[in-house]
């Protein structure tokens, strides 16, 4: 059997024998530097930088990951086009689910303030006894912010504004843009006519309520 024969039978044997195999013995450490690296807790002290914290900044221009935006998809996370204009429109398609989603983060995080209906008379508002709590909340149903565009809204929830705190890191982009979508349903319902009610709708409405008249 020649040398490089015997070498690669024993290295087989060596491994095979290394299979399924358990032992209490403690575990060969060739490098102890690895299994006891100095390590810090948040916000504890180090003596090695000369500003005497562990925890640094991470370096300029860093970007966590999937958190890369770029130009093509500004409008989504920012609601702002490239030149910094904010979207006219929800860049998602508006459904059904988009609305339903909308409505139920709506009710958690702005009726508060705002409103079931996006009238400003949230609990916030009007409560202590219809004293309110000293926070004057905008109506959704005025002209102003009925003309504002989409992203606009959806700066304002990702970012605040005057008084309202930033809800950008309770609410992932995708949520802002269906509150927005809610939003903007709310408004309609406020200033909805009867030609905006589907005839079969308008038709089942005035059947169960005999003293609604839909028709135009």
């Amino acid at each position: 059997m020649t040398p490089r024969l015997s070498l690669l039978v024993l290295a087989a044997a060596a491994l095979a024998g290394c299979r399924g195999m358990t032992s209490d013995a403690p575990p060969i450490h060739p490098n102890l530097n690895m299994d006891y690296t100095q390590r810090f807790e948040a916000q504890e002290p180090s003596q090695f930088f000369l500003d005497g914290a562990a925890m640094r900044p991470p370096v300029a221009g860093t970007v966590a990951r999937g958190e890369l935006r770029t130009d093509a998809n500004a409008p989504f996370y920012y609601g702002r086009n490239a030149d910094g204009s904010y979207v006219e429109e929800i860049p998602v398609p508006v459904t059904p689910s988009l609305l339903e989603r909308g409505q139920e983060r709506y009710d958690i995080y702005c009726t508060p303030c705002h409103g079931l209906a996006g009238d400003g008379r949230g609990i916030v508002a009007v409560g202590n006894g219809g004293l309110g709590y000293g926070f004057a909340v905008p109506s959704y149903h005025t002209e102003a912010l009925r003309e504002r565009p989409d992203g606009y809204l959806y700066d304002v929830i990702q970012n605040g504004i005057n008084t309202m705190p930033s809800y950008g890191h309770e609410l992932p982009p995708a949520d802002r843009w269906a509150i927005v979508a809610y939003i903007r349903a709310l408004q309609r319902s406020q200033a909805a006519t009867a030609g905006d009610v589907p005839v079969t709708e308008r038709e089942r409405l005035e059947t169960a309520n005999p003293n609604i008249r839909l028709s135009n």
